[in-house]
C-alpha cells in the first residue's frame, strides 16, 4: 500500500496544527510500517522502543491475566497514538498492543523521539497533556483505563437545563462508548442534589468537602453510588470561599481518574474562584446558554473572563445552545453576540416530563442531539461519504434505505456533486423513500432536459438556472444550520486548484457549486470564489471527514471502473436511447439533430461525462483507501445519464449495502 507520508502528517489530528517545517522534521524522523491482522506491535513488559501513530486499521490494548487470558483495556482507532507513557517515563510497556485487522502505523523510533520533541516544542506540550490524562496518580492504585477525559458542564446563570444535560450526556456516553462514566454532582451546603432522584437512588450520602477527614481521597469510595442505568455518581457539598474544598476535590479526582474513562462535573452556576479552579482541571468545558440575547451576552462575558483572567485555552470551551427559551434571533445573529462558534444545539423539551430522555425517549430530537454529541466526545462518530456519478448517484439512495432500516448510526455526512445533493436531502430530514419519489420527476429519458438551459458556451454551455430551480423546490431556503446532522459539501476552487469544503450558508448554493461540472455548467460564483464540481479534485471526499477527526468512515463509490466506462460508452455509441425533448422534435428545423446524432450518436454530454468519469475513477480509488468500509455498487449495463432508471440504481446500492452489513456493524460497534 503506497501512502504519502506528507498527506498523513497533514491529516493526522496530532500534527494538523503544526507548521509545514515542523511536519517536515517529523517526516524526516519517522517511517511507515504495515502490520497484519493479529500481529503484535509490542508485548506487555517489553522495553519502550518507539512512538506509534495509528494511520489505518484498529489496535487492541490488553493486559495479561492468569491462565493466559488477556483483559481488554482499550480499542484504538485511526488517529490515536500510543507507546507514549513508556517512552517518556522509560518504564516497560504496561499493556500488549495487537492489530485487530491490517494496520498502517507511522512510527518514530526512541532515538529520534527526543530530537523531534526538542525541535517541535508545541508537540511536546500536546503530548504532555495527553500524558497527564493517561497516568494521573498512577501510584494511588492500579490504573484500569487507558485514557480519562474530564468534562465540566457549566452555565453563567441558573435554570439553563444544565443538570438534565449533564445526566443525559453521561447516560449517552456510557451507552455509545460502552465505557465507564461517573457524574460528580457539586452543590453548596444550602442546596440539594437532584441527580439522585433522577437516577432513582435512595442513598442519601453526600461527601462534605469542608471536612478535613477527606484529605485521604481513598475514603471517597464510601460515597460512590452505582446506578442501575450504567453510570456512577458521587454527590459533594462545598463552601465557596473555602479553598481546602477544592484541594480535597482535586485529590479525589486524581483517585477516580484511574477507574473512569469519563468524569462529568455538574457544577453550580456560581462565578467564584473555587468553581473556576475546578473548570481549569477539565479537559473540556461545555457552557450552556439559551438563544435569548441577554443569556448569550452573559455567556460571551463569562468565556471572555475565563480566557482573559484565568488564561483558559479557547479550544477546551464548547458552547451548547439549549432552546428551552424562544428567540427571534437568526443563527448568524447568535454567533455575532457570542463571538464564537456553537458546538451543538439542544431542541426544546419539557424537562418535567422525563429525566432520562436518552433512555426513555431515544427517538426525540433532544435525545438524538445529545447522543450525537456523546458519540463525538467519545471518538466514535461514524461518517458517511457519498461520491460523484450523476445517475449512478441514485445508488446512494439504496444505501440510505439500508441505513434507515437497520438503524445504523450516522453522525456526519459528506458528498461531492450528486453525492452532495443526496446528502443534503437526507441531512435535512428527507427519507430514502422521499428522495426516490423526487427522482420520479425524471421517469422518462427525455426529462433530463428539464435540468438543462443552454447558453453561449463562454464558461459552460449550460446556464444552471433550471437546476437551481429544482434545488430550490426541494431544499427551499434551508442552510447548513437547518440540517439534522453535520453536513460537508465538497467543491473545487478554480483559481487555487484545491478542494473547498462548504459547511455554512445556503444549501442550494453549496450544492450548485458542487454540481458545476467543468465544460457543462459555468463555474458557480460563491462569494469571492469561482467553484467547480467537487468531483474534479475529490470525487469520494473521505479527506474532509479525516480532518474532522472522524475515526470510522463508510464510503459509497458509485464511479464505474475504467473498463466499465469504456464498455458503456461503446454501447451508447450504438444510439439505443433517444433523450431529445419531445417539443424540440416537432420543429422542422430540428432535422439538424440527425446530423448531430451522426457525430455524437447520443449527445455531447455523454462525451464529457465519460471523460470526466475516467479521471474521477482513478482519484476515487486512492480516496477509497482512507475508508474503513467501502461500498462499490455494481452499475454495469447502466449509463450515468439514465436518470429515469433511479429505482434500478437504488436497488443496486441496497444490494451492495446488505452484502456488507457485517463489516458495517463491526465498524460501528468497535
Amino acid at each position: 500500500m503506497r501512502i504519502d507520508k506528507g498527506l498523513i502528517l497533514k491529516e493526522f489530528p496530532l500534527f494538523v496544527d503544526l507548521t509545514e517545517s515542523e511536519r517536515n522534521i517529523i517526516k524526516e524522523n519517522s517511517h511507515i510500517s504495515e502490520y497484519k491482522k493479529g500481529e503484535v506491535i509490542y508485548e506487555e513488559g517489553s522495553p519502550p522502543s518507539a512512538f506509534y501513530c495509528l494511520v489505518l486499521g484498529r489496535v487492541v490494548l490488553g493486559t495479561k491475566m492468569k491462565l493466559g487470558d488477556r483483559k481488554i483495556v482499550e480499542y484504538l482507532h485511526r488517529g490515536k497514538y500510543f507507546g507514549i507513557i513508556s517512552l517518556l517515563t522509560s518504564e516497560p510497556h504496561s499493556v500488549t498492543a495487537e492489530c485487530l485487522n491490517d494496520c498502517l502505523l507511522l512510527i518514530i523510533k526512541k532515538e529520534d523521539f527526543d530530537f523531534v520533541l526538542k525541535k517541535v516544542p508545541s508537540l511536546a506540550i500536546d503530548l504532555s497533556h495527553a500524558l497527564s490524562r493517561r497516568i494521573k496518580c498512577k501510584d494511588m492504585h492500579e490504573k484500569r483505563v487507558f485514557e480519562s477525559t474530564i468534562i465540566s458542564v457549566f452555565s453563567s446563570y441558573s435554570q439553563a437545563g444544565k443538570t438534565a444535560y449533564a445526566l443525559n450526556l453521561a447516560l449517552s456516553l456510557a451507552q455509545e462508548t460502552h465505557k465507564s462514566v461517573i457524574v460528580l454532582d457539586i452543590a453548596s451546603l444550602d442546596k440539594t442534589h437532584t441527580l439522585k432522584r433522577k437516577l432513582e437512588i435512595q442513598n442519601q450520602k453526600v461527601l462534605d468537602l469542608s471536612n478535613p477527614v477527606y484529605d485521604n481521597p481513598h475514603l471517597s469510595g464510601d460515597f460512590l453510588i452505582k446506578s442501575r442505568f450504567g453510570i456512577d455518581i458521587i454527590c459533594f457539598h462545598y463552601i465557596p470561599k473555602d479553598e481546602s474544598c477544592v484541594e480535597r476535590l482535586m485529590g479525589i479526582l486524581s483517585f477516580l481518574i484511574n477507574d473512569y474513562h469519563y468524569l462529568i462535573f455538574d457544577l453550580p452556576s456560581s462565578m467564584n474562584r473555587s468553581i473556576f479552579s475546578v473548570l481549569n482541571q477539565s479537559d473540556l468545558i461545555q457552557v450552556l446558554t439559551s438563544p435569548d440575547p441577554v443569556d448569550l451576552k452573559r455567556t460571551h462575558n463569562l468565556i471572555s473572563h475565563l480566557e482573559a483572567e484565568f488564561k483558559f485555552n479557547p479550544g477546551k470551551i464548547n458552547i451548547v445552545i439549549n432552546e428551552y427559551k424562544s428567540s427571534k434571533l437568526k443563527h448568524e445573529e447568535q454567533l455575532k453576540i457570542l463571538g464564537k462558534a456553537v458546538f451543538a444545539t439542544l431542541p426544546r423539551i419539557d424537562f418535567k416530563t422525563v429525566d432520562r430522555l436518552v433512555l426513555d425517549n431515544p427517538a426525540c430530537e433532544y435525545s438524538q442531539a445529545v447522543r450525537r454529541q456523546a458519540r463525538q466526545l467519545g471518538d466514535c462518530w461514524t461518517g458517511l461519504v457519498l461520491g460523484v456519478g450523476v445517475g449512478y448517484g441514485f445508488c446512494h439512495v439504496g444505501v440510505l434505505k439500508v441505513i434507515e432500516e437497520e438503524r445504523i448510526p450516522i453522525d456526519v455526512i459528506a458528498g461531492s456533486s450528486v453525492g452532495a445533493l443526496i446528502a443534503s436531502l437526507w441531512a435535512t430530514g428527507k427519507t430514502s423513500g422521499e428522495i426516490l419519489e423526487i427522482s420520479k420527476e425524471f421517469k422518462e429519458p427525455a426529462q433530463i432536459w428539464n435540468l438543462i438551459d443552454f447558453q453561449f458556451p463562454l464558461l459552460g454551455f449550460i446556464k444552471g438556472s433550471k437546476l437551481k430551480k429544482f434545488l430550490k423546490k426541494h431544499l427551499g431556503d434551508k442552510t447548513f444550520y437547518n440540517t439534522k446532522l453535520p453536513l460537508k459539501i465538497v467543491a473545487s476552487n478554480v483559481k487555487r486548484k484545491e478542494t473547498r469544503i462548504l459547511d455554512k450558508g445556503s444549501l442550494v448554493d453549496a450544492v450548485m457549486a458542487s454540481c458545476a461540472i467543468p465544460g457543462v455548467f459555468a463555474p458557480f460564483r460563491f462569494k469571492e470564489e469561482m467553484l467547480f464540481d467537487g468531483g474534479v479534485i475529490s470525487p469520494l471526499p473521505t479527506e474532509p471527514l479525516l480532518k474532522m477527526g472522524i475515526k470510522k468512515i463508510i464510503a459509497v463509490d458509485v464511479t464505474p471502473s475504467k473498463e466499465d466506462i469504456w464498455r458503456q460508452y461503446e454501447r451508447l455509441k450504438g444510439g439505443a436511447t433517444d433523450i431529445w425533448p419531445p417539443n424540440l422534435k416537432k420543429k422542422r428545423w430540428f432535422d439538424l439533430r440527425q446530423g448531430l446524432k451522426g457525430i455524437f450518436k447520443l449527445n455531447i454530454l455523454n462525451i464529457i461525462f465519460s471523460s470526466v468519469e475516467i479521471l474521477q475513477s482513478e482519484v476515487a480509488q486512492k480516496e477509497a483507501l482512507l475508508a474503513d468500509v467501502l461500498l462499490h455498487p455494481d452499475t454495469s449495463g447502466m449509463c450515468c445519464l439514465e436518470l429515469h432508471r433511479a429505482s434500478e440504481f437504488a436497488k443496486r446500492g441496497e444490494i451492495e449495502a446488505r452484502k456488507n452489513l457485517d463489516k458495517i456493524w463491526q465498524l460501528v460497534n468497535e
